[in-house]
């Protein structure tokens, strides 16, 4: 059983570290690095050249069911962006699967108009 779990952690930082070694943001274009938990997500807009985080949002003030809550966290980073002039980003989902709250948080910064 450990040896299970220390296996799946192995593979999720490999996968990480895959990810990571691709994406890189700047200033015009940040990095938008997506945190999960059980309960709420949240994701945070990184410029990589200077280490600092642009922008952040979370779940933990919003109300409804998950997917709503996810894409709604999308729509408002994409408006805090915009609001700084920044309309492209790169889509960091580290180990996460491209479906469900990951999927709906992106299409909600691409309603208000982030380019990724």
């Amino acid at each position: 059983m450990k040896e299970d779990i220390k296996s799946k952690n192995r593979l999720k930082k490999r996968r990480v570290a895959r990810t990571r070694a691709k994406l890189s943001g700047t200033p015009e274009r940040p990095r938008l690095a997506v945190f999960k938990s059980l309960k709420n997500i949240s994701v945070q807009a990184i410029d990589d050249l200077s280490g600092r985080t642009l922008v952040s949002v979370s779940d933990l003030k919003l109300k409804g069911a998950k997917k709503e809550k996810a894409r709604e966290v999308g729509k408002q980073l994409a408006a805090k962006l915009l609001e700084k002039k920044i309309v492209a980003a790169v889509f960091d989902k580290r180990h996460y699967k491209y479906h469900g709250l990951i999927k709906e948080l992106a299409e909600g910064a691409r309603e208000v108009g982030l380019k990724f």
